[in-house]
């Protein structure tokens, strides 16, 4: 394999696809349609190097695109991963030593490692919207910044402060902007062209509005399944989802999470993390990042975090549900959800790689989370036996 293949097969069965579970997974999606529960969404699942199906459902037209949110930060990583790759980055020493203006505040110590592992202990850096692409304000918050609790002891998921310094890392190794970086040198080796870090206004009419749905979980049920009376507070609020509705915001490309993309190319960047088609990647390197835990630290619902250098591995303890990917996968099984619900994985024992992605962003988290285990799980065992 040189490349892979952005057109969908014309028989799933051709890749191995199991079309009974197919219908089935399609089936589970089209029933929040029917409930109103999202306005519409897509599914594309990708195995050898190619889409084996691409599925859109609801109001939306078949190749328009979404706001993949946390799903992004893989890519930005697999940015990452060149520059270690080439010795211009080494994980181990303190991001102060790349970005001198980043060392105030005790956040001298911070490893770059630590900043990829959500362990460097800033999670609630604020860093205005209306700041975002000023590259002199960026530098000026790194400045400001404290840290909430002392580098590398506990891990706290960062949602966009740790990759603010990531993106700013590649600038630095590599001289360029790190969108521009992220497109030449990951996305179009890989072939892809609807999957992008910051559109410009004028190509965004083919991305569907995020719309809010729902209510919030009720507090007798999370105290029922959780022994919580609410969600703990971070940066991503409601308001703060919407606000990827706006065209400066989606222009901007947030590294932590304002990727746009199809479900079927998503899918297939995870075929690319799979074969590595086109050489982008030193293989040890890619190796590490697809296999070898570096955080294993608690969340705050105590499920060990399973965190490589960018991806999130499903593990073999029962947890992999709690880790978005649902209960059927294999325990190698690497991705990296998003927010609202957005689903995107790679199987290594299958082949197979998976997306979701939808613009209904439902505000019942419970019920949400119990979606993407259904989903995950569906598509897990779309591989036809033998």
């Amino acid at each position: 394999m040189t490349t892979l293949d952005t057109t969908p097969a014309a028989d799933p069965t051709e890749l191995g696809i199991d079309t009974d579970a197919l219908a089935a997974l399609v089936e589970r999606a089209q029933a929040d349609i029917n409930a109103g529960i999202v306005p519409s969404c897509q599914i594309a699942l990708a195995r050898d190097g190619r889409v084996a199906a691409s599925v859109t459902l609801g109001a939306a037209a078949p190749e328009s695109r979404y706001v993949i949110f946390s799903s992004t930060k893989p890519v930005i990583a697999s940015a990452m991963w060149i520059l270690i790759g080439e010795g211009a980055i080494d994980v181990g020493k303190r991001v102060a030593e790349y970005i001198p203006e980043f060392g105030t505040n005790g956040k001298e110590v911070i490893t770059v490692e630590q900043v990829m592992l959500h362990t460097s202990g800033f999670p609630h850096a604020p860093f205005l919207a209306a700041q975002w692409d000023d590259r002199a304000a960026r530098l000026g918050r790194f400045g400001a910044w404290r840290c909430n609790w002392e580098p590398g002891t506990r891990f706290e998921y960062h949602p966009t402060s740790a990759h603010w310094v990531l993106a700013e890392l590649i600038e630095r190794a590599s001289g360029r902007d790190f969108r521009e970086y992220v497109r030449a040198e990951v996305l179009t080796p890989l072939g892809l062209t609807r999957l992008q870090i910051g559109v410009a206004p004028a190509d965004q009419g083919d991305i569907n509005e995020l719309v809010l749905t729902g209510e919030p979980t009720p507090t007798e049920v999370l105290q029922e399944l959780l022994g919580i009376d609410a969600w703990p507070v971070t940066e991503v609020t409601p308001e703060a989802l919407i606000s990827f509705n706006q065209p400066t915001v989606r222009g901007v490309g947030v590294p932590g999470g304002g990727g746009i993309s199809t479900a079927a190319e998503l899918a297939l960047f995870y075929q690319g993390l799979l074969h590595n088609p086109a050489g982008i990647w030193k293989g040890e390197v890619l190796d590490d990042a697809k296999t070898v835990v570096r955080n294993n630290k608690k969340d705050w619902l105590r499920t060990p975090a399973n965190r490589t250098l960018g991806l999130v591995l499903a593990g073999d303890d029962g947890r992999s549900n709690m880790r978005g990917m649902g209960r059927t996968v294999s325990p190698q099984s690497f991705g990296h959800n998003g927010a609202g619900g957005q689903i995107a994985w790679a199987d290594p024992t299958t082949g197979l790689s998976f997306a979701y992605l939808t613009n209904g962003l439902d505000q019942d988290q419970i019920r949400q989370s119990r979606r993407t285990t259904a989903l995950a799980s569906r598509a897990a065992v779309c591989v036809a036996a033998g």
